[in-house]
């Protein structure tokens, strides 16, 4: 068999062609239309002069069609932008078009007459149907649709130019904060989505059944199939965290970080929840709670001068008109407003302020009249939504605002007294902890140092009312654990309390809502807006 350059190659080694391949694929290319791989693509060619009448094809989404005696007008789109094509058409040629179907139209780049909004289309020379679509069922139509009906078709969903720009948003963040932590020397890792503990202790779980079969158990069904142990044998649940499982790691690395799937069984139906979202986290050594801190804002504004870089904060503003045909509830205000969100995550230097004198600011607010709020400041009641954000703007002044020291009897079991007491060896009223606030979005971020002495985090578990039975029984085997959320808080927590007792390291971490950044960034009010596939009370659709 002949030689050919694509044929024997090294793996690692790029292609080579030929001299006759590169005249060969010269000529392809003179006599045939030019393909372009997106309409960004092709709307490109805008400020390329030297492109004018230059025959062209595309394909992408029908979002129009406009009928006249004697021309016809498509408006075609894709995910790479909001802005659409306009292909004239002759009437025969948009014969079986409507919204919703994919096509391909091969043509001439050519400048519009004078007067036109746009500057340029595609006079059409071919058109061809790929995927038809039925006008009359399509549930995506050019008219005013709300969000709540949008959220019902969540796989047409996508197709919208928001979903879309929404879409490579996530996808160019996701990218950007890979490459921050890599050049920081984390690895990144892949925990568990089952488990057989509750981070928080909280109880707010999914129970995994095993076996769709266990649910259809007499008497109690989903209770009475996690009480036999179901398929993996002891009670398992959908993670509410990655924490402790990151924490496993320390031993070993010093610094991870994981984006990963997180869910929570809370009836809340609030524009800031959600079932099913992804959580950022990331542990590494430190004894030192301004380190972590100083790791969440380098991150955050990183993110946003990279986004920025990308011209997504242009192409956001510029989709507002796409919003307020989709329905989406977004930022009230204009475009200046989401402008100097990003302004305010790029500054330096963010406000941190204790607990203790963000309540003192509550109360003083109370006091003088400058505020009346639903629920009264109380310092063992913690921060309501209402609250953070009047911190958020009293003390941040579109900046965010580390909030940190909050009372132990108020945070989670692992938590690390704050500093001022761990020198003394003494359980204190605060941890060492902190919320990041947004302007009115508020808590984004959480972290803390971790309790990493043994004795300190098996009386913390105990004031907790967690499951404290002994890692080994007489014989050596280890013992049976607690039910968990169905039983008793906590779950199985005994491997975690071995990361103690066989050698332990100071560190800390923090967990990032990536979802409710991506809402600030976007403008967007409701997660669920901003999640692909939103699961919430009472809705799981496709």
């Amino acid at each position: 068999m002949p030689w050919h350059p694509l044929r024997y190659r090294h793996p690692l080694q790029p292609y080579r062609w030929s001299t006759e391949t590169r005249v060969t694929q010269r000529r392809k290319r003179s006599t045939t239309n030019l393909r372009l791989p997106n309409i960004s693509s092709a709307l490109a060619l805008r400020t390329h002069h030297d492109q004018q009448n230059t025959a062209i094809e595309v394909v992408g989404s029908v979002r129009t069609v406009r009928k006249q005696k004697s021309l016809a007008f498509l408006s075609i789109g894709d995910g790479s932008t909001v802005e659409v094509l306009q292909a004239v058409l002759h009437p025969d040629q948009a014969q079986g078009l409507s919204t919703g179907a994919f096509v391909s139209v091969q043509g001439l780049w050519q400048a519009s007459p004078p007067g036109k909004k746009q500057s340029h289309e595609l006079q059409a020379q071919r058109v061809t149907l790929i995927g038809a679509a039925d006008s009359e069922k399509y549930p995506i139509q050019k008219k005013f649709q709300t969000a709540e009906y949008l959220r019902n078709v969540p796989h047409l969903r996508l197709r919208l130019p928001i979903q879309a720009l929404l879409a490579r948003l996530r996808s160019e963040s996701d990218f950007l904060l890979t490459h921050f932590f890599r050049d920081r020397d984390f690895l990144r890792l892949q925990p568990p989505i089952i488990t057989s503990s509750d981070c928080e202790g909280a109880g707010e779980v999914f129970a995994v059944a095993g076996e769709i079969a266990a649910l259809a158990t007499p008497g109690d069904g989903e209770q009475a199939a996690i009480r036999e142990g179901g398929f993996f044998r002891r009670p398992t649940f959908l993670t509410v965290s990655s924490q402790l499982h990151l924490e496993a790691y320390m031993h070993e690395h010093p610094k991870v970080w994981t984006l990963s799937p997180t869910f929570r069984a809370e009836k809340s139906d609030t524009p800031r929840h959600a079932s099913e979202f992804h959580m950022l986290e990331a542990e590494f050594r430190t004894q030192n709670l301004a380190e972590v801190m100083d790791l969440v804002e380098d991150m955050i504004r990183s993110l946003v001068q990279g986004l920025r870089k990308k011209s997504f904060l242009e192409q956001l503003m510029a989709a507002k008109t796409t919003w307020e045909q989709s329905g989406t509830d977004r930022l009230e205000g204009d475009c200046q407003h989401l402008s100097s969100r990003w302004d305010g995550l790029e500054k330096t230097s963010w406000p941190r302020i204790t607990y203790e004198a963000a309540m003192g600011l509550l109360q003083d607010s109370v006091n003088s009249g400058e505020s009346e709020f639903i629920h009264e400041p109380n310092k063992d009641a913690g921060l309501h939504l209402e609250h953070e954000k009047y911190i958020a703007a009293k003390v941040g002044l579109g900046q965010p605002v580390f909030v940190t020291d909050y009372p132990r009897s108020i945070k989670p079991f692992y938590m690390l007294p704050s500093a001022s007491k761990v020198s003394q060896g003494n359980s204190a009223e605060t941890v060492a902890c902190f919320d990041l606030l947004l302007p009115e979005v508020c808590e984004v971020v959480g972290g803390s140092l971790r309790e990493h002495r043994l004795q300190h985090l098996e009386a913390a578990m105990s004031r907790h009312h967690l499951d404290l039975r002994p890692a080994h029984d007489n014989s050596g085997n280890r013992s049976d654990l607690s039910t968990g959320p169905a039983g008793g808080l906590g779950g199985n927590l005994e491997w975690y309390v071995d990361l103690r007792r066989f050698g332990s390291v100071p560190h800390g971490g923090f967990g990032f809502g990536f979802d409710r950044l991506l809402c600030y960034l976007s403008g967007i009010r409701n997660i669920k807006d901003v999640i692909p596939w939103p699961r919430y009370y009472g809705k799981c659709d496709c």
